[in-house]
């Protein structure tokens, strides 16, 4: 069993090497809080909304009265001549000030533009909400990310330890007459081809963490939540795919996006053909006009008025008919594109659905893979004493043990993220999910 510490040992320094520099632990819960705040495709998805939603209220403007006030003071110098009689100068000051109001009773284009811009306001809320659902996504994918990748490094290191050690029986078997140089060599080939994985392994981990860091904005994540040991697939139910797909189809953030730009094109056309139609708008003003001219100088005037100024196209040289033929063109593109998401999104469905439901029996099988492992270890153990089974063969059991702990962590790891995506691409991914997904780790310490 002097080995069997001696691995140990190992195992526990090599989780020291892994969280030098720890700085703080980083749970699921917490690193969406922190992504909240921090990550930057999130914080632009949030500013771009909000441009977004100004569509509908620039739409709404060309409905409304446009009021506006003018002011104008000059100085003028100037003279005139009546007939016979000498030349008058004529230097005066003149004062104009003027309040207008226009305000649209027949204007098409206007009605089309502010529908177009309700819907393009509702797009944008649409692909704001596609946006929130990706970032939970985004997150948990790269937190897994890290964690495997660490689990890779720790495996890598350890295959790395087993071929170190029967580097070292190879050896003392051949001073003793009993090995092979071309054992020897051979293992030296693969110890230094594992030392390259090692570094390979150090690499990705580094890489992953970074990547974890420009979503939760910091720069120093080493320690994060480990699966719990009590993994349940059970806890997460789904409901027919039929269901999934109603709530797809009316749901998921991209097709509803992709619809209201379908309905935006729509608006587009009736603006455009809205070139052709008269416009009727209500003119009212109010003007005082204090020696305004060099006709009334020295000559007040307060005036009001108030009508309806009729405004018919005849001829743009053929834009109106062009842009009208374009807006069609778009609309036809906008539809076919709507088309083709609709397909992706419902392959993505189904194939999330099916990786649910295959991760199960997955994790079932390589449970049991494990529970196999661990019991060769043991049997390993108790042979060393019976003098048996030799140090090597336990380590050979370790690491069969660790490979099979490595891929029954990836399968569950899998198995939460085909969840998350299957809610992601039916349209129904909220925070709730994510909180369930969280159950399934524990915080380290």
């Amino acid at each position: 069993m002097q080995f069997s510490r001696h691995y140990f040992f190992i195992s526990i320094l090599t989780v020291l090497l892994l969280q030098t520099g720890v700085s703080q632990a980083l749970g699921l819960l917490d690193a969406y809080e922190a992504a909240l705040e921090n990550d930057p495709v999130y914080r632009s998805a949030i500013h771009e909304n909000e441009a977004g939603q100004q569509e509908k209220a620039i739409g709404l403007s060309g409905l409304l009265p446009n009021l506006s006030f003018t002011h104008v003071r000059s100085k003028n110098t100037g003279n005139q001549t009546l007939g016979p009689s000498p030349r008058e100068s004529l230097n005066f000051d003149s004062r104009v000030t003027t309040l207008s109001l226009r305000q649209p009773i027949l204007n098409l284009e206007a009605v089309a533009e502010y529908r177009q811009g309700a819907a393009q306001a509702n797009s944008s809320q649409a692909r704001f909400t596609g946006h929130s659902q990706q970032l939970i996504v985004r997150l948990v994918e790269a937190y897994v990310e890290t964690l495997l990748a660490q689990d890779r490094l720790m495996l890598a290191q350890t295959q790395q330890d087993t071929l170190e050690e029967r580097k070292k029986v190879n050896e003392q078997m051949l001073q003793k007459g009993e090995g092979t140089i071309t054992d020897v060599l051979e293992t030296q080939s693969q110890y230094a081809l594992s030392q390259a994985d090692a570094i390979e392994a150090q690499d990705e981990y580094k890489v992953a963490r970074l990547r974890l860091a420009a979503i939760v904005g910091n720069q120093d994540i080493v320690q994060l939540d480990r699966l719990s040991t009590n993994f349940q697939v059970n806890t997460i139910h789904l409901v027919d795919y039929e269901s999934l797909e109603d709530l797809a189809l009316n749901r998921n953030a991209e097709l509803v996006t992709q619809r209201y730009a379908v309905t935006s094109s729509k608006e587009e056309i009736n603006r455009s053909r809205s070139g052709h139609m008269p416009r009727l708008e209500l003119v009212a003003s109010l003007s005082k006009n204090d020696a305004a001219s060099f006709v009334t100088a020295n000559r007040n005037a307060n005036i009001a008025s108030i009508g309806i100024e009729v405004n018919v196209p005849l001829y743009a040289g053929g834009r109106v008919n062009a842009v009208t033929r374009q807006s069609v063109a778009n609309r036809a593109r906008a539809e076919a594109d709507l088309n083709t998401m609709t397909d992706s999104v419902l392959v993505e469905l189904r194939s999330q659905y099916q990786l649910t439901l295959s991760s199960v029996k997955r994790i079932e099988s390589l449970e049991l893979a494990v529970e196999s492992a661990r019991l060769l270890v043991q049997a390993t153990e108790k042979s060393i004493q019976g003098g048996i089974r030799i140090n090597l063969d336990l380590l050979d059991a370790q690491q069969q043990l660790f490979t099979a702990q490595g891929e029954l962590s990836q399968a569950r790891y899998n198995y939460l993220l085909a969840y998350l995506r299957l809610k992601l691409a039916a349209g129904d991914l909220v925070l709730h999910d994510l909180q369930r997904i969280a159950v399934y780790f524990n915080p380290t310490h």
